[in-house]
């Protein structure tokens, strides 16, 4: 049942972060209760959300409905204004980062967040906060690189990286963990690719630093 919930988060997250990908979604939290299940949305332009009178909620109720089969009115949709954008998607991050660093994760979360705020001064700020993050959490390096256009007429490329990390080798497959994400925005798609040099290896032969030498 856990797995199940879990598989069931991630769906839906993916769908949403589709759908209001520039109306600042920041997140979802899931309520199962007997009748009905309680999806609530965070973002930060609310309004978009809900639509005029309401009727883009209802769209995206009838698109959850149908796409996890739910019973007529088993499933209600409710949003919730994030006015902090910067520190809400790094405290929900710490409730499922404890001893494992997943780039997957973090490449979610980064794109949450970038594509809520979208200017370029921003972006900075928000990648560098991630990457204190990874390496407070125990990382040996980590680098990210945002590919796309934000409010500009051209696209570029960003890289933000911070610690110690390797490019080549048998241990980039042993000692690194990379994702790579994509949404598609009104000027264009958005790139984001996070690489985390991990501090063990995650094969069970031994530690980085020994798979190193």
């Amino acid at each position: 049942m856990f797995v199940a919930d879990g598989v069931f988060y991630a769906e839906v997250n993916e769908v949403l972060t589709r759908e209001l990908a520039e109306d600042g979604y920041s997140g979802v939290e899931v309520r199962v209760t007997p009748m009905p299940t309680e999806i609530i949305i965070r973002a930060t332009r609310i309004q978009n959300v809900l639509g005029e009178k309401g009727g883009r909620i209802r769209e995206l109720t009838s698109v959850v409905q149908k796409r996890f089969k739910f019973p007529e009115n088993a499933v209600e949709l409710y949003s919730e204004k994030v006015s902090n954008m910067a520190s809400v998607p790094l405290r929900r991050l710490s409730l499922f980062v404890t001893s494992s660093l997943e780039a997957l994760l973090f490449a979610e979360w980064t794109i949450a967040l970038i594509t809520t705020v979208l200017y370029t001064s921003l972006v900075i700020l928000a990648c560098y906060g991630m990457l204190r993050f990874v390496m407070e959490s125990g990382a040996k390096g980590c680098e990210v690189i945002v590919s796309g256009k934000l409010r500009a007429q051209r696209a570029k490329s960003m890289k933000f990286k911070d610690g110690y990390m390797i490019s080549s080798g048998q241990p980039v497959k042993e000692c690194i963990d990379s994702a790579v994400r994509h949404v598609l925005l009104r000027q264009g798609v958005l790139g984001i690719k996070v690489k985390i040099m991990l501090d063990w290896d995650p094969k069970g032969k031994g530690w980085a630093n020994d798979t190193l030498t």
